[in-house]
């Protein structure tokens, strides 16, 4: 009982030495997170829009075409491959398939072996085919204009989709969502989902819809010069004070 009673005692006496006593400033500053802006309050996405502006002026699609059907094939043939290689490829595919018909009709085998080093080769003849046969045999020959009917190709969702009508045809329909616009959208906190479908609906809410063709090429420039996804140039990176990135090297 007797010990007890001077624990007690002792605990009564170390509050009244520490109370009142300023608190360890080492301590309290630590213990302060710091505040950051909305992820999409309109004047942090409005300053992420000019930091983009003024890094990336001029982007645009790096993938070489020179009309809508040439950029719908290269645009297919870039999934999980990388603009570089495509072009090399459809220097020498372009040459041998000019058209719509002449890609509807090739000889499978051929095709496979043209476009292998793209990877997933199969699969890409098959859809390269379809959507060549069904420009022909729905639209007359021409890449349409409008989501729904573009949609309706084989091989072509919205990524194709926006790629295509946007840079092609000037349409703002969507925002491109790739792996670097899916990395740096949550990088910057504009969205935390990981679904390209939910990711592209977040950002048409809070990018002004004349800015979503160029946003997507200046994100996706971003990406593979700057905020690359295993290190990221943080230090040259001129959106570092808007980002608040886990993965921050800075």
């Amino acid at each position: 009982m007797a010990t007890k009673l001077k624990k007690k005692r002792s605990a009564i006496r170390k509050v009244a030495r520490t109370k009142g006593k300023p608190a360890n400033p080492a301590k309290a500053a630590k213990a302060v997170k710091p505040v950051h802006a909305g992820g999409t309050d309109p004047k942090r996405v409005a300053a992420i829009l000019a930091k983009l502006d003024e890094a990336y002026p001029n982007a645009t699609c790096e993938l070489n075409h020179k009309n809508a059907f040439e950029l719908l094939i290269a645009t297919i043939l870039s999934a999980q491959c990388t603009d570089v290689r495509v072009n090399q490829v459809t220097e020498t595919l372009f040459k041998k398939y000019p058209d719509p018909k002449a890609l509807a009709y090739a000889n499978p085998g051929e095709l496979e072996q043209e476009i292998r080093p793209t990877g997933f080769f199969r699969n890409k003849t098959k859809s390269v085919m379809g959507a060549s046969r069904g420009i022909i045999e729905k639209f007359g020959g021409e890449v349409p204009r409008t989501m729904d009917e573009i949609l309706t190709l084989p091989g072509v969702a919205r990524k194709t989709a926006n790629v295509v009508l946007g840079t092609a045809y000037g349409i703002p329909s969507g925002i491109v969502v790739d792996t670097h616009v899916q990395r740096i959208a949550n990088r910057l906190d504009l969205t935390h989902n990981e679904d390209p479908k939910k990711i592209e609906q977040d950002l048409m809410r809070v990018i002004p819809k004349d800015k979503w063709i160029l946003f997507s090429h200046q994100i996706i420039w971003h990406g593979r010069r700057t905020c690359q996804a295993r290190k990221p140039k943080c230090v040259e990176c001129n959106l570092q004070s808007l980002c608040y990135a886990k993965d921050k090297t800075i």
